[in-house]
């Protein structure tokens, strides 16, 4: 789309490619750029100094907000109920966070008149849909640029060079391999060794959680309360959302949990390769499917399991702004009425074990589970039960003729 904005509102992390996308635009446009930055939990000293940086690489204004509470409650406890796990294993950091960012952005960029938007996102990543997808359901009328798909630059030696050049004040150099991105939920490893699955990560990769083999040796027990499918306290402290998941994670990194290695189909075509830690977003998962499982009934149990499918893929691939979402989360909030309670693990060495389940609204049933007979079960209605259902089976076997003798 050929566009002349004069001020373009711009996704910004203060990374190597933000910070560089600041003087392009300048240059290319002759514009005034709006840096848009959230906290959403990016920990260190990521957000340490960026407005300074902001403004010292061309930004006429920057906005940083704290957004760790809507993240957590908005984003990411949604998607705990939903149950949503991308592809068996990865539990959606990097794609939950992305339509909150790129709304904060799209309401600044509203706010202060801005005619463009623009991310600095890849042109061979998710990331790009996810940004341009939340832009389409919030200001459709807002052109986009995405400097990766535009400009001369291939490579981070390239953007290194440009920054340089253009003495824009990077932390990055070309011996930092690893492309990372990290939130209150996850931190994502890209990059390097990793590029090919046939690599094993290195010890360098992991910045996180403990190596299991030097995590304690005396396990830690944790109990995890939730109502109606969400978090509410761990160990009886009843805790806001984002305090909750920093308290899980802190305990998850020092048993050396939630690390996963995958290979996975993104939305665009191509199969990728990363490494994620998820201290604390793996117990939760688990505490939630052991509560699901002691709470729902059997039918609603297995339909909402396909649906988790779903929910995952959509925001994976930044469809967080649809109608299909809302109406997903209608039903997940149905299901989870009852679905509160208490689930206790045992971390220990990189390993989550469940030591302990309670629910006032538990289905299982002693009585009725136990090996003895009781009153609430009669064996003898087992027979006609397997009759019934087994009656095709038996049909076709007599037209068949059953196993043929040899």
């Amino acid at each position: 789309m050929e566009t002349n904005p004069k001020k373009i509102a711009l996704a910004y992390s203060g990374g190597l490619d933000t910070s560089i996308i600041i003087p392009w635009l300048r240059d290319k446009y002759d514009c005034e750029v709006v840096a848009v930055c959230g906290d959403i939990g990016q920990g260190g000293d990521e957000l340490t100094g960026i407005e300074k940086k902001a403004r010292d690489s061309g930004a006429s204004e920057i906005f940083v907000a704290d957004m760790r509470e809507e993240f957590v409650r908005d984003y990411v406890w949604p998607m705990v109920r939903a149950g949503a796990v991308y592809e068996d294993k990865y539990l959606l950091g990097t794609s939950i966070a992305r339509p909150l960012l790129a709304k904060r952005q799209v309401e600044v960029a509203l706010e202060t008149g801005c005619d463009a938007l623009c991310h600095g996102c890849t042109g061979k990543g998710n990331d790009q849909v996810r940004f341009e997808l939340t832009y389409k359901a919030l200001a459709p009328h807002l052109p986009v640029i995405a400097p990766w798909r535009m400009w001369d630059i291939h490579s981070r030696e390239d953007a290194i060079d440009y920054a340089h050049a253009h003495n824009v004040p990077i932390d990055a150099t070309k011996a930092k391999i690893y492309s990372r991105d990290r939130n209150l939920w996850h931190l994502s490893h890209e990059g390097a060794e990793l590029e090919d699955p046939a690599n094993s990560p290195s010890d360098a990769v992991w910045i996180w959680t403990v190596d299991p083999n030097d995590a304690p040796d005396t396990p830690t027990d944790v109990t995890i309360a939730f109502e109606q499918g969400i978090p509410v306290s761990v160990d009886g402290e009843r805790l806001s959302a984002a305090d909750l998941l920093a308290k899980l994670n802190g305990l998850g990194a020092k048993n050396g949990v939630g690390r996963v290695d995958l290979v996975e189909n993104r939305f665009v075509g191509m199969k990728s390769r990363g490494c994620y830690e998820t201290p604390g977003g793996a117990q939760i998962m688990l505490a939630h499917r052991e509560l699901e499982a002691l709470t729902l009934d059997r039918a609603t149990a297995h339909f909402k399991q396909k649906l988790a499918l779903e929910y995952a893929d959509l925001v994976y691939n930044g469809q967080w702004f649809t109608p299909l979402r809302e109406a997903l989360d209608a039903f997940v909030a149905k299901t989870q009425e009852t679905v509160t309670g208490e689930i206790t693990l045992r971390l220990h060495k990189g390993h989550i074990d469940v030591m302990s389940r309670k629910s006032p609204y538990s289905l299982y049933s002693l009585d009725i589970a136990s090996f003895t007979m009781g009153a609430e079960y009669e064996p003898k209605d087992a027979r006609g039960f397997i009759n019934l259902i087994g009656l095709p089976i038996q049909v076709r076997a007599g037209v068949l003729g059953g196993l043929k003798k040899s």
